[in-house]
């Protein structure tokens, strides 16, 4: 796994580098399309096999993306084809997704709810998480019932779990010790 993002930081880099120099934002959705584009099993399969040149790759993965494609971005798919790199979509996109967070200084806050929250309980469970942690946070909600009670919050590698479950826990290994 190591090999592959030190393979890919390079590419996250340089296509960060040019869309820095344009729009963010239309740049990170296009990343995060190509990156769902190439984990496709039918596009890898298409991509592995050697009878396709690059150049078939390069206008078969354009085709099959829904957003509009600028010359910056085909040259970028045509790189990518020409070093047998298309497949690494998914790392790059991630590294991108990375270094957009930093440049906006943000980061990602996974909220693991017991029960469905609402937005202005997320809203509310945001800011204090902001206040906390001191940097802007872009929550992704998602329920998981054995937590019982309470949230879970994974930010970076960072966790706090106030979790019905994480407490019973931790009293449980309180009195087995």
């Amino acid at each position: 796994m190591a090999e592959l993002a030190t393979i890919a930081r390079p590419y996250a880099e340089a296509l960060f580098r040019v869309a820095q120099s344009g729009k963010l934002a239309p740049w990170a959705d296009l990343v995060a399309e190509m990156a769902v584009v190439a984990q496709h099993p039918d596009v890898l399969a298409f991509l592995q096999n050697p009878g396709v040149s690059t150049q078939q790759q390069t206008e078969t993965f354009l085709a099959a993306l829904k957003s509009p494609v600028d010359n910056e971005a085909k040259n970028f798919i045509a790189t990518l084809a020409d070093n047998g790199r298309l497949a690494l979509l998914p790392e790059i996109a991630a590294q991108f997704h990375v270094l957009k967070n930093a440049h906006e200084g943000a980061d990602d806050a996974e909220i693991i709810s017991a029960f469905a929250l609402t937005e202005p309980q997320v809203s509310e469970l945001v800011a204090a998480l902001e206040k906390k942690f001191g940097r802007k946070l872009l929550p992704s909600v998602s329920v998981d019932s054995s937590l019982i009670g309470g949230v879970r919050v994974v930010i970076g590698d960072e966790v706090l779990d106030t979790s019905v479950r994480a407490k019973l826990q931790q009293l449980h290994v309180a009195l087995t010790a």
